[in-house]
């Protein structure tokens, strides 16, 4: 039933446009005035780019956390953990006996949303609270209430009672549709997609299986769970160092650590142990003139033991055997089913196509790299480019943006988003007020997202500074989903005399996420994200955070998520904002990224931007961008591989499968005695939806390209994205949302030929990295 709540903990996805006249794009384009930035643009700049040390004397005592009153101590947050299952233990009842009396049960799909909603409000500030809170027993704790109610949660995904209570509902549902035309008029598109979700749960959680198959799923479920910490925990441990010979570093091209390398070695006259993924051996993949030593670190790089072989296939028996056992011939076509892909055919149609396409270019790339080998060689014939040649022959090069740009601070960044919005949906970012209390360490800002029409539509807290303890990387947190909350029918819950006082700490929880809208009907729960990053903090000393280029475009990211989640308000948490398709969820934030292509979107950093929009394009294309994307098409044809139903066959091997996907369809050998695979740590959080991000990807280019390239800040074009997109959430088939935003028909369907289409379309250059 609530599968996608534990899914979604592990992995912490025809006519358009361009049949517009050009001249008309471009007349509008010049003559459309740019929003000036408001008195909270230049709060934000202040807010972000000055040190906050006054507010690290408050005491975390006076109010709780994100302002609700009973969380101030790790032990209130144990028994807000506690209260919640017990108020989720009388609505599970509730839903059981809704077979008693036909207005229940037209409030069944209500109710197991607000049960999912009850037990997600508690499990997301848990996972929030136990990656960024600075209190090891605040940590504790929210690990103590996440294992708590994510156990609860497994008996409620194999509780047949509620399964049989869906059944009924939903044939309840079909009959009516068809019959009984009232009652089809009062069922939203929202509320028969959050049944269909609730339906596919549960068909996916071996609820009709007969108890020994039952246990047995149970069983697979844990081993799942196992294997897959084991392995996502080795796919990241050190692998051992390379021996590297001193006479092996001659002609290092780097004049700084390479120098002194070399003198350690001749000094010495040992070998030199180094170890893969170090800023040694960066240095030596990309400025050693001999191979040997690159050899030597890729091997190394890329070796497994025999145990993280055996723990990957062993994952992927156990996910192959439970998807047979409920009923599917593969772990993909299980996962697949409520995906825009649907089926792992349709995936192979998107990939092959895509494959195709970008083969041209990258055999196009690499014979670049083939000719400076053969320069640099002095050979006669074009050599082969071996794995381990890629980083010297094309060095890594950082992002640059489109125009040369002046220093961006944090606060700068913040200003052009929060104008962004502005000029695209009538939205801004205003910097308020935290509470002591409200947030877990004196870094985190709060701003209010506030809409021209409806005023705050929710909240951003942004924890951006690095820090010790903090969980790394960049990270969006939907720590409450939109939802309504008038037609709750609270007074129809089930009670239990002499619990009120046990089950106030979670009704206290509820009561403060409700609020009125204005001009709007009705009583939400507004949405609340949090953004984590590892940004320098601003100091008197340096000054402002300034970001590098590719900082930029992760913010940009993240925001992406977020105002996903502040626009998709719906009635029903299920489908709120990101909680959408795995393979969709990422165009918002993609597409993000690409509106930092766009000097006028650039000019937005700055009050008067007329200095960004005379620059000269900074344009270099990077031959090996193309080898990279056919790189990352490869490991997700692999993914689909390891998913299908090979992974039963006796003797599968996931070594060779790795080995013969790339001597046939690669462009560089596989390196015989290295087994990647164990380091593919997406194979866990992201198992058979790989394809997602590069799917996600080209969608974005093509809504970029085509809608917003010419007119990026046109008020009516980012009016139809939101509503047509951004504002649906996962309450609309997602397929349906693209062919209405692109005037496309045909994609609508979204059958084999719709993802072949996607297939054929050219991804602009802009974001090439992985940011989920």
């Amino acid at each position: 039933m609530f599968a996608r709540i534990t899914e979604s903990a592990v992995r912490n996805i025809s006519r358009s446009y361009r049949g517009r006249p050009q001249t008309s794009l471009c007349r509008r384009a010049t003559t459309l005035v740019t929003i000036p930035p408001s008195p909270h643009d230049a709060e934000l700049v202040y807010l972000f780019d000055q040190p906050q040390n006054g507010r690290q004397s408050r005491p975390l005592s006076v109010s709780g956390i994100f302002q609700h009153p009973e969380l101030t101590t790790p032990a209130a947050f144990i028994a807000l953990a506690e209260s919640t299952i017990a108020r989720a233990q009388l609505l599970t009842e509730r839903i059981l006996r809704a077979n008693q009396s036909r207005s229940e049960l037209f409030k069944v799909v209500k109710n197991l949303d607000r049960l999912s909603d009850l037990l997600c409000g508690v499990i997301d500030l848990a996972e929030l609270l136990r990656n960024a809170h600075p209190d090891p027993q605040w940590v504790q704790g929210a690990n103590h209430s996440y294992e708590k109610l994510c156990e609860y949660m497994n008996v409620l995904n194999t509780h047949v009672g509620l399964y049989k209570a869906s059944r009924r509902l939903l044939t309840h549902i079909l009959r009516t549709v068809l019959h009984d035309p009232e009652v089809v008029q009062s069922l939203s598109q929202e509320a028969l997609q959050t049944a269909l979700i609730f339906w596919r749960d549960f068909e996916k959680s071996a609820i009709k299986l007969p108890p020994k198959q039952r246990e047995r799923f149970v069983s697979l479920s844990s081993e799942i769970l196992t294997l897959g910490h084991e392995f996502v925990t080795q796919a990241s441990a050190p692998r051992p160092p390379a021996v590297i010979e001193p006479s092996e570093l001659d002609g290092l091209k780097d004049e700084g650590m390479g120098a002194r390398l070399r003198r350690q070695a001749w000094s010495t006259q040992k070998s030199l142990l180094v170890h893969p993924g170090s800023h040694q051996a960066y240095m030596i993949m990309t400025s050693a003139p001999n191979d040997s030593p690159r050899q030597k670190l890729y091997m190394a790089a890329h070796a497994s033991s025999q145990r993280q072989i055996e723990c990957l296939e062993r994952l992927l028996h156990a996910r192959a055997e439970l998807a047979r056992l409920v009923g599917w011939d593969s772990f993909a076509s299980m996962t697949l089913n409520d995906k825009m892909a649907k089926n792992p055919e349709n995936v192979r149609q998107f990939l092959d196509t895509f494959l195709d396409r970008t083969a041209i270019h990258a055999r196009s790339a690499l014979h670049t790299l083939r000719l400076r080998k053969q320069s640099h060689l002095n050979n006669q014939t074009l050599p082969i480019i071996q794995a381990w040649d890629r980083s010297f022959y094309c060095p890594p090069e950082p992002p640059e943006p489109p125009v040369p740009l002046p220093p961006l601070s944090l606060g700068r960044v913040f200003m052009g988003l929060s104008r962004l919005f502005k000029h695209l949906y009538g939205i801004s970012l205003w910097p308020a007020e935290v509470a002591s209390g409200e947030v877990w360490h004196s870094d985190v800002h709060k701003l209010e997202v506030v809409d021209e029409d409806y005023g705050v539509i929710g909240w951003i807290y942004a924890d951006l500074f690095a820090r010790n303890g903090k969980s790394c990387g960049a990270a969006h947190y939907t720590v409450r989903c939109s939802r309504r909350t008038d037609d709750d029918d609270e007074r129809g819950d089930l009670t239990i005399k002499g619990t009120e006082e046990y089950l106030a700490p979670s009704r206290s929880f509820e009561a403060i996420k409700r609020h009125k809208l204005r001009g709007m009907r009705g009583e939400y729960q507004l949405p609340l994200v949090v953004l984590l990053c590892e940004f320098t903090r601003p100091t008197i000393a340096r000054g402002p955070t300034y970001l590098e280029w590719h900082e930029v475009q992760t913010l940009f990211h993240e925001m992406g998520h977020a105002m996903h989640s502040m626009i998709g308000r719906t009635e029903y948490h299920n489908v709120a904002g990101t909680r959408c398709a795995t393979d969709f969820v990422e165009l918002p934030s993609i597409l993000m990224e690409y509106f930092l292509n766009s000097p006028k979107v650039l000019s937005l950093f700055e009050a008067d931007g007329s200095s960004i929009l005379s620059q000269t394009g900074n344009h270099h294309e990077d031959p090996c961008t193309f080898i990279d994307t056919h790189g990352t098409i490869l490991l997700s044809v692999l993914d689909q591989m390891y998913h299908s139903p090979a992974a039963l066959e006796p003797g599968f091997d996931s070594t060779a499968t790795l080995a013969n996907l790339y001597s046939t369809r690669g462009l560089i050998p596989h390196a015989p005695g290295t087994s990647f695979q164990t380091q593919f740590g997406h194979l866990y959080g992201y198992g058979a939806t790989y394809y997602s991000y590069l799917f996600d990807r080209t969608i974005a280019s093509h809504v970029w390209r085509n809608v917003f390239s010419n007119e990026p800040l046109n008020r009516e074009l980012g009016e139809k994205y939101k509503a047509e997109i951004l504002r649906c959430g996962g309450g609309k088939d997602p397929w349906q949302m693209l062919g209405a935003l692109l005037d496309a028909p045909r994609l609508q369907v979204g059958d084999e030929e719709a993802m072949r289409e996607v297939g054929r379309w050219r991804v602009e250059e802009g974001p090439v990295s992985e940011r989920h």
